[in-house]
C-alpha cells in the first residue's frame, strides 16, 4: 500500500519538475522564434558587389553567414536549460543543412511560406495510397506475419514453445529498434499531408504489438513466467510505448495505453493484489496524462480516464467486500492528475476555457461518489463518509483550476440524485381534486439515516465554497460565479427539502422550518455580496440571479413548513409583495420573476386543493377560508403589479396584472359556486343559475379590464378585456342557449313572475352585454363591440320568447309541453314587435349592427308566419297573423323610404 503511495507521489512529482523545465525552455523557445521571424523578415544590408556576376555568391554567402550566426546563437540558447536541442533550434538546424537530424519527425515541415499567396494542394489519390496507406498496411502486415511466423512454427513443428517465443520476441525488438533507427537518421515525411504515414511510429507500433503478444502467450498460453513477472513485462512495454510516443506521435501512446490498461485482464492471479492492481494502474495514468499534457493529446488524456474509471467500477461491482481505501486511493491519486498535470496552466497563465476531457474523469469520480452515498450495500460497510470526502476533494480541484468546472457539475449532479432518492422512498399518497393518488417511490434502505450528517456537512461545503467561489469570480468571470452560485444555491435546497421529506413532519414541522429561513438570509446575502462584486456593480447578473431564486424557494419552503394550508396560501400570495417592493431599491432583473414564482406556487396549491383547507371548508356563505385564500394572494398580486409598474415594468409586471384579474375572478366563482352548492365544492355540473352568475362575472371583469386599461394601458388588460368578452359569447352560446336552456332541462324558472331564474339568465346578462357594447365603442376595436351588441340582442330575444311560453306553460316549460294556437301567435307578434324595436334601436344610435339584427329577427317572423302560423293556426288567429305581418312590413318600407327620402336631401344641399 505505502510502496505504491510513496511510488506514484514521486512520479507526480517528478513530472510536475518536468512540466516546469519545459514551460521555461517553450518560452525561451518562443523568445527565439519570434528572434528569427524578425531577422528573416528584416535581412541585414549587404553591400552590392560591383560585378553582376558575382551577386549568387555574395548573397549566398551572406545567408550562409547569417544562418550560420543563428545556429551558434540557438545552440547557446537551449544549453542552458536543456542538454538536447528544443524544437526551434532543431528547425534552424534543419535550415542550415539538409542532413540536420530532428527530433520530431511527426510534424510536417510548414506548407507555405509566411506572405505565400498559393494555398498548399490537398494530396491527391495517387500521394495518398503510396505514402499513408501503403505505410498503415505494411506495419499491419508486420505484425501479423510475426503471429503467421508462429502460428507456422506451432503447426509445422519446426521450433519448440521457447524458441517460437524468442524469435516473436527478438522479432518485436527488431521492428521497435528499426523504427528508432529511421528516425534517427533523419526521417522526414515528404509530402504534404502524409503526416499520418510516420514510418518509425508505424515500425515501433508493430514492435510494441508484437511483444505484447508474445509476453502474453509465455505467461497465458505456455505459462513460462509467472503473474509477476508477465504483469511487469507488459506494464514496462505499455507505459514504454507511451513515453515513446513524444519522438512517434499519438497513435503509439494510445496502442501502449491500451495494452497497459488490459494488462490487468490478461494476466490471471490466485491470490489477486488490489494494491498492486490500482497501483500500477495509478503510474499508468499518470505517465498517460503527463505525455498528453506535454502534447495537449486531449483524446489520449480522456482514454486514460476511461481506463482508469472503467477499472474503479468493475472493483466496486464485481469485490465481495470491496476496500474503500483502495477506492479513496485511485480516486484521490486522479484528482492530483487532474490539478498538478492536466488543468495546471501552461507557462504560469491561467486559462477560463472549458476544459472537455476533464467530462470524463469527473463522470467516474461522481458515478463512484454516487454508489458509496447511495448504494445500499455500501451504506452498510460505512461508505456514506467515504463518498462525502470524494466529493470534497471533487470541488477543491474544481475550486483551484478554473478549467475544472466538469468536476463540479458532476459533484453537484450526483449530490442531488444521491438526497432525491433518499427523499422519493417509500409511497406517497395525494388527495388531488377531490380523489386520492398514490405514487412509489424507490425501496427504502435501512441505513438512510447515516446519509443526514453527510447530507448537512454537503450542503455547508457547497454554500461556503459555491458562494466565495461566486465572490470571487463575479468581477471577471460571469459563467463561472454563475456557475458557482448555481450549485451553491441548489445542493442546499435539496439537502434541505430531502431531509424534511425523509425524517421531518410534513405537515408542520418548525426546525426545519427554522433551517429554511436561516438559508433564505444567507442565500439573500450572499446574492447582494456578489453583485457588490459585479463589473460594474449592482447588475444583477445570473449568479445573483441564482442566489436569489434559491431565496425566493426557501422563503417558500418556510411557509410550508411552518403553516397549515390557509396561513400558507395566504402568506405565498404576500410573498410576492417583497421583491417588488425590492425593485425600489435594486433594479436585478430576477426580483419581477420572483413575484411570477410566488403566482405559480398560488396556483399549483389552487390546483392542487380547490377547497383551501380541505374537509374544514366552513358551510358559512361568503365568509369562509375562500374569500382569504384567494382573496389575499388577488390583492397582493394587484399590488406587485401596481409596484412593477411603477420601476422595473417589463414583463412581470404583465404576469402580475393577469395573476391579479384571474384570481379576483377565481375569488368570486369560488364563493358564488360554494353559496350555490350549500357549501360544498364539489364536481357537479353547474345549474343555470350558477352559471349566469359566472357569465355576470366575465361581462363585469371585461368591463373592469378595459376600465383600467383606459387608466393605466397595458397590453395583459387590453388581451384580458377582449378575452373576457369571447369567453362570455361562448359560455352563452354553449351553455345559456343550448346545454342548461330550460326548454331542454325543464328546470323549474321559479314562482314569482318576473324576479325569477329567466331574469337571472337572460336579462341581466342581456342588459350587461349591451351596457359593455356601448362602453367599448371607440375603446375597443369595431367587431367586439358588434359581438356584444349581437350578444345583447339575442338574450334579450331569448328572453322575451322564454317569458312568454312561461306565460302560457307555467313554472316548467319544456318543450315537451307543445304549443297552443295563443302561444304560436303570441310568438309572431312578439317577435315582430321585438324587430320594429331594434330598427328604431339602430337608427337612433346609427348602429348598423341593430339594423342588421332587427332584419334577421323580421326575416324569422315572416318565415315562421308563411311556414309554421299557416299550417298550425286557424280562423282568425291565422288572419290576424298575416294581416299584422303584412302591416308591419308595409310599414317598415314607408319608414325606410322616409328615411332615405331625408338622407338624399341632406346631401344634396351642401351640393347645390
Amino acid at each position: 500500500m505505502f510502496d505504491s503511495l510513496i511510488g506514484t507521489i514521486a512520479i507526480v512529482a517528478l513530472i510536475v519538475v518536468v512540466a516546469r523545465q519545459n514551460g521555461r525552455i517553450r518560452r525561451l523557445e518562443r523568445e527565439f522564434g519570434a528572434l528569427r521571424a524578425s531577422i528573416l523578415a528584416n535581412p541585414p544590408a549587404v553591400e552590392q558587389p560591383k560585378a553582376a556576376q558575382a551577386d549568387v555568391g555574395a548573397e549566398a554567402s551572406v545567408v550562409e553567414t547569417s544562418t550560420t550566426d543563428l545556429l551558434h546563437t540557438s545552440q547557446s540558447v537551449t544549453a542552458e536549460t536543456s542538454s538536447e536541442p528544443g524544437p526551434w533550434a532543431r528547425a534552424v538546424a534543419a535550415s542550415a543543412s539538409d542532413a540536420s537530424v530532428t527530433s520530431e519527425p511527426v510534424q510536417a515541415e510548414p506548407a507555405m511560406a509566411a506572405g505565400s499567396d498559393t494555398a498548399p494542394k490537398s494530396p491527391d489519390i495517387e500521394t495518398a495510397l503510396g505514402t499513408r496507406w501503403a505505410v498503415w498496411v505494411g506495419g499491419l502486415a508486420l505484425a501479423l506475419g510475426g503471429l503467421f511466423l508462429v502460428r507456422y512454427s506451432i503447426e509445422a513443428g519446426i521450433f519448440g514453445p521457447g524458441v517460437r517465443l524468442a524469435m516473436a520476441g527478438l522479432l518485436g525488438l527488431v521492428l521497435v529498434g528499426g523504427g528508432e533507427f529511421v528516425r534517427r537518421t533523419g526521417f522526414k515525411v515528404p509530402v504534404e499531408g502524409a503526416a499520418g504515414a510516420y514510418v518509425p511510429g508505424i515500425l515501433t507500433a508493430a514492435g510494441a504489438f508484437t511483444l505484447f503478444g508474445t509476453v502474453y502467450a509465455a505467461h497465458g498460453i505456455y505459462g513460462f513466467i509467472g503473474p509477476t513477472f508477465a504483469f511487469l513485462l507488459l506494464g514496462v512495454i505499455g507505459v514504454g510505448s507511451i513515453a515513446a510516443a513524444l519522438v512517434h506521435g499519438q497513435a503509439l501512446a494510445g496502442l501502449g495505453l491500451l495494452g497497459s490498461m488490459a494488462t490487468p485482464a490478461l494476466v490471471s492471479s490466485q491470490s489477486p493484489n488490489v494494491w498492486a492492481l490500482f497501483g500500477y494502474l495509478a503510474i499508468v495514468l499518470v505517465a498517460n496524462t503527463a505525455i498528453a499534457r506535454m502534447r495537449d493529446w486531449k483524446f489520449l488524456a480522456s482514454a486514460g480516464f476511461v481506463g482508469i474509471g472503467l477499472w474503479t467500477i468493475v472493483y466496486l461491482g464485481e469485490a465481495p467486500i470491496p476496500d474503500f481505501i483502495v477506492l479513496m486511493f485511485v480516486s484521490l491519486v486522479t484528482l492530483a492528475t487532474l490539478f498538478f498535470i492536466w488543468l495546471r496552466p501552461m507557462d504560469g497563465g491561467a486559462s477560463n476555457t472549458f476544459d472537455w476531457p476533464t467530462i470524463v474523469p469527473a463522470f467516474f469520480l461522481a458515478l463512484t461518489a454516487a454508489l458509496l452515498l447511495a448504494g445500499p450495500e455500501y451504506q452498510a460497510l460505512g461508505g456514506i463518509p467515504y463518498g462525502a470526502v470524494l466529493i470534497f476533494a471533487m470541488l477543491v480541484v474544481a475550486f483551484y483550476r478554473p478549467t475544472g468546472l466538469p468536476l463540479l457539475h458532476a459533484a453537484g449532479i450526483a449530490t442531488v440524485l444521491v438526497h432525491a432518492q433518499a427523499a422519493l422512498t417509500g409511497s406517497f399518497a395525494f388527495q388531488f381534486s377531490g380523489g386520492e393518488v398514490l405514487l412509489e417511490g424507490f425501496a427504502a434502505s435501512p441505513y438512510v439515516s447515516a446519509l443526514r450528517p453527510a447530507g448537512i456537512v454537503l450542503a455547508i461545503i457547497f454554500l461556503v465554497d459555491g458562494f466565495w467561489s461566486a465572490w470571487r469570480s463575479a468581477g471577471s468571470d460571469q459563467a463561472r460565479a454563475a456557475a458557482w452560485a448555481g450549485w451553491g444555491t441548489l445542493v442546499p435546497l435539496v439537502v434541505l427539502v430531502s431531509l424534511w421529506v425523509a425524517f421531518g413532519d410534513l405537515d408542520r414541522d418548525l426546525g426545519y422550518a427554522a433551517a429554511a429561513l436561516v438559508l433564505t438570509a444567507v442565500l439573500v446575502a450572499g446574492g447582494e455580496a456578489i453583485a457588490r462584486r459585479e463589473a460594474p456593480p449592482l447588475t444583477g447578473g445570473l449568479a445573483v440571479s441564482f442566489a436569489l431564486l434559491g431565496a425566493g424557494v426557501a422563503a417558500m419552503l418556510m411557509l410550508h413548513m411552518a403553516f397549515g394550508p390557509l396561513w400558507t396560501t395566504m402568506l405565498a400570495g404576500l410573498l410576492a409583495v417583497v421583491p417588488a417592493l425590492a425593485t425600489r431599491m435594486r433594479t436585478y432583473p430576477v426580483l419581477g420573476w420572483l413575484s411570477v414564482g410566488a403566482v405559480i406556487v398560488v396556483l399549483g396549491r389552487a390546483a392542487f386543493d380547490p377547497t383551501i383547507v380541505g374537509a374544514m371548508l366552513s358551510r358559512t356563505p361568503v365568509f369562509n377560508a375562500l374569500l382569504p385564500g384567494y382573496g389575499v394572494p388577488a390583492l397582493a398580486f394587484g399590488f406587485a403589479a401596481w409596484q412593477l409598474a411603477r420601476t422595473t415594468a417589463g414583463r412581470p409586471r404583465l404576469v402580475m396584472e393577469a395573476a391579479a384579474a384571474l384570481f379576483t375572478l377565481l375569488t368570486l366563482a369560488m364563493i358564488v359556486r360554494h353559496a350555490m352548492n350549500g357549501g360544498v365544492i364539489n364536481t357537479n355540473a353547474p345549474t343555470l343559475a350558477e352559471q349566469a352568475i359566472y357569465t355576470l362575472i366575465a361581462i363585469g371583469a371585461g368591463a373592469i379590464l378595459v376600465a383600467l386599461d383606459l387608466r393605466s394601458p397595458s397590453s395583459v388588460l387590453r388581451i384580458g378585456s377582449l378575452a373576457a368578452g369571447v369567453v362570455s359569447v361562448a359560455l352563452v352560446a354553449s351553455q345559456h342557449f343550448i346545454v342548461l336552456n330550460p326548454v331542454v332541462t325543464d328546470e323549474s324558472t321559479g314562482k314569482i313572475p318576473f324576479f325569477n331564474l329567466l331574469f337571472l339568465a337572460y336579462l341581466l346578462p342581456a342588459i350587461a352585454a349591451g351596457a359593455l357594447a356601448l362602453y367599448a365603442r371607440g375603446r375597443r376595436p369595431k367587431w367586439y363591440s358588434a359581438m356584444l351588441g349581437l350578444l345583447a340582442s339575442a338574450l334579450l330575444f331569448v328572453y322575451a320568447t322564454l317569458s312568454v311560453r312561461r306565460l302560457f306553460q307555467g313554472e316548467h316549460i319544456g318543450y315537451w309541453a307543445g304549443m297552443g294556437q295563443l302561444e304560436t301567435y303570441a310568438y309572431s307578434a312578439l317577435w315582430l314587435a321585438m324587430g320594429v324595436a331594434l330598427l328604431v334601436a339602430g337608427v337612433w344610435q346609427k348602429s348598423q349592427v341593430l339594423r342588421i339584427a332587427s332584419a334577421v329577427l323580421i326575416a324569422v317572423a315572416v318565415a315562421k308566419v308563411f311556414i309554421f302560423d299557416m299550417s298550425e293556426l286557424e280562423g282568425v288567429l291565422r288572419a290576424l297573423s298575416f294581416i299584422g305581418l303584412g302591416a308591419v312590413l308595409i310599414g317598415i318600407g314607408l319608414f325606410y323610404q322616409k328615411l332615405l327620402t331625408r338622407a338624399a336631401g341632406s346631401t344634396a344641399a351642401p351640393a347645390s
